[in-house]
């Protein structure tokens, strides 16, 4: 099957996601995550990729990076394909480590970025590892330090200084950033995307709206791109009533 081209940004900013194949841990120890962040730095380097944002987790990775050059494919086949060998040869298995395609969202303007950076660090407390200043494996702490492998100097400037960037990613409000239409969206993701359209009101509270309210704020997330079936789940209203809510 021919595979599709993948769409560019303009801006050349993208949230590159990896999984490890079946869910399987891509990472056994620290020394995997070292080698796989070398590779990263020497690969994007002398690609002319600036890394933005990353963060390491057992069984996937994210990556935010600016790729004016549109050198993102070829530079994480060679990435990937590196790890891999390391990887195999280490823990004496076969086979792929990542699923066999990454995915990439494009970044469209710089409401979005800022909402990916945070996105992106949050990975660690919502899957209930650790808060992300504690976190030891996201570019988190680049933002209070000297910079290892990340370009921290425009994304500090879009959010107006360090203190500011500590503030916004810990205030505890959920955080839009989403997939685009068509990708698919965890519950877990989706339940923060959902309170932050919604606000005041919980998901699980528009049951209890006015029916003309209720429908708005249906059509609102259909028009985000949440599928019927999730937003059923979320709120608790039947299918049918979502299909015809405009």
């Amino acid at each position: 099957m021919t595979r599709v081209a993948r769409a560019l940004s303009e801006l050349g900013h993208y949230h590159v996601m990896l999984k490890g194949c079946a869910g399987q841990l891509i990472f056994e120890d620290d020394d995997d995550r070292l080698y796989y962040l070398n590779l990263l730095n020497r690969r994007f380097t002398s690609a002319h990729i600036r890394l933005l944002a990353w963060c390491l987790m057992d069984n996937h990775v994210h990556l935010l990076f600016d790729d004016l050059d549109n050198q993102m494919s070829v530079a994480m086949h060679a990435i990937d394909t590196a790890y891999a060998k390391h990887f195999n040869q280490k823990t004496g298995r076969r086979g792929p480590v990542f699923q066999e395609r990454f995915k990439s969202v494009i970044i469209s303007d710089d409401k979005q970025l800022l909402r990916c950076v945070r996105y992106i660090h949050d990975n660690p407390a919502k899957a209930g590892i650790s808060s992300a200043p504690l976190y030891r494996w996201s570019s988190f702490h680049e933002y209070f330090s000297h910079p290892e492998i990340c370009d921290c100097e425009g994304i500090l400037n879009l959010f107006g200084g360090t203190e500011a960037f500590y503030l916004s990613s810990t205030d505890g409000k959920p955080n839009p950033y989403f997939m685009p239409e068509g990708k698919h969206i965890s519950d877990m993701d989706a339940l923060e995307v959902a309170r932050a359209l919604l606000a005041p009101h919980e998901p699980y509270q528009l049951k209890t709206l006015p029916k003309s309210e209720r429908n708005r704020l249906l059509a609102v997330l259909r028009h985000r791109g949440f599928t019927i079936d999730q937003i059923s789940r979320l709120t608790g209203i039947g299918t049918n009533i979502i299909q015809r809510a405009k």
